[in-house]
């Protein structure tokens, strides 16, 4: 039998089969360029604390460019560690209680460096079933034995580690993007103690919104600075600039400094980046109390939403979850919100590891009172029909 032979222009014909399904789904994304003052209530970004224009951080990533240019020009290991650089992460690890730390140029490639780096063949890595796309991925390329477990269940995590006998790290978010409840770290903690076991956080919804000041989830659970312990974190979230970074003992950055390959082979962080991340970060030292607004909004959204009848996820900490009837029904749900002047998060399969879909409001620190209440008041209105139980 004759094989047919794609030609040039057939070569990618699979694609279309693919888009149609997506349609037929729900499930398309598609980019929308915003402009750089949008009349839009934001209720969809990550800017927990409000900081990504406050004057202070632009001045520090102008500040920064103007001084050391507009790209690190290189990896961190050639040319792309400047004195700035070293600087945020001294900064970095005194403010979160770790010992070291190592800016990466994202969250993502954080996750990346510190799962593959800290594994190898035959070691287990045991990854919570909510965990982020980023520390899926970096259980993927790691090359260990991968074992997922239910969602923030010690239980299962324990004895999966105790079955092993050998190395073995348990990684997990701090706290969870889809429904923003917390991880059990304490108890994630003891199972890691117990079976020798390193544990590995990813704080990136905890940094600047939980523990003391917005320290993060592990200063908050006793953890920071702890000889087993390592946590990843985003820059772009609560400190409103772009980036990530790697905490834990010395001897860990050390090694991932070596081994890395998403540190080793990427281009370092920009310097304008690392310049907002070190003046948020200052900013945040001198005026704590931004970490308990955010937690009163999420808070105050979330009693407002359920009062009505919506059905959503209690924040533990600044990202409050309200399910929709179905994917399309997000969609719409999220597009309607847009048109009558808030912009919210959709979340759809695969985003979601459960199936359901839902919209994503993200509390902010500088949210006011009527900003709330107006942004309740059009996730009502716009409604679709079954996102109540009135």
């Amino acid at each position: 039998m004759t094989q047919h032979t794609p030609q040039p222009e057939d070569v990618f014909a699979w694609i279309d089969g693919a888009e149609r399904a997506r349609e037929r789904a729900g499930l398309v994304r598609t980019l929308r360029p915003r402009p750089a003052s949008s009349p839009l209530l934001d209720l969809a970004s990550n800017d927990y604390l409000g900081l990504s224009r406050h004057p202070e951080t632009v001045r520090g990533a102008c500040e920064a460019a103007e001084r050391w240019g507009a790209g690190a020009t290189g990896s961190r290991l050639v040319t792309g560690t400047t004195e700035l650089h070293t600087e945020l992460e001294r900064e970095l690890a005194d403010f979160t209680g770790f010992e070291a730390a190592l800016v990466l140029s994202s969250g993502y490639a954080a996750n990346l460096a510190a799962v593959t780096a800290l594994s190898e063949r035959g070691t287990l890595v045991v990854s919570d079933a909510g965990n982020h796309a980023s520390i899926v991925d970096g259980c993927r390329l790691s090359r260990a034995e991968v074992a997922v477990t239910p969602h923030s269940d010690p239980e299962p995590v324990r004895k999966t580690l105790a079955a092993h006998g050998g190395r073995a790290l348990l990684v997990t978010d701090s706290v969870f993007s889809v429904d923003g409840d917390a991880a059990p770290l304490a108890a994630y903690a003891g199972a890691c103690r117990a079976e020798g076991a390193a544990l590995v956080v990813d704080d990136a919804h905890g940094l600047g919104v939980l523990g003391e000041g917005g320290r993060g989830a592990l200063h908050a659970a006793g953890l920071a600075g702890a000889p087993g312990v390592v946590a990843t974190m985003t820059l772009s979230k609560s400190l409103g600039s772009q980036g990530g970074a790697v905490l834990g003992p010395a001897k860990v950055i050390r090694h991932l400094v070596n081994t890395a390959r998403a540190f080793i082979f990427d281009t370092g962080l920009a310097p304008a980046a690392a310049g907002a991340a070190l003046a948020s970060l200052r900013l945040l030292r001198r005026e704590p109390e931004r970490a308990a607004r955010v937690r009163d909004v999420a808070a105050e959204l979330y009693e407002r939403l359920t009062a009505s009848g919506l059905t959503a996820a209690r924040p533990d900490a600044a990202v409050v979850s309200v399910r929709a009837p179905s994917a399309s029904a997000a969609l719409r749900w999220a597009a309607d919100c847009r048109e009558a002047g808030l912009s919210v998060g959709c979340f759809r399969p695969p985003s979601v590891p459960d199936g359901i879909s839902r919209l994503r409001l993200t509390a902010r620190a500088d949210l006011t009172g009527d900003e709330i209440v107006r942004a309740v008041g059009t996730v009502l209105g716009t409604a679709p029909a079954g996102a109540t139980d009135r």
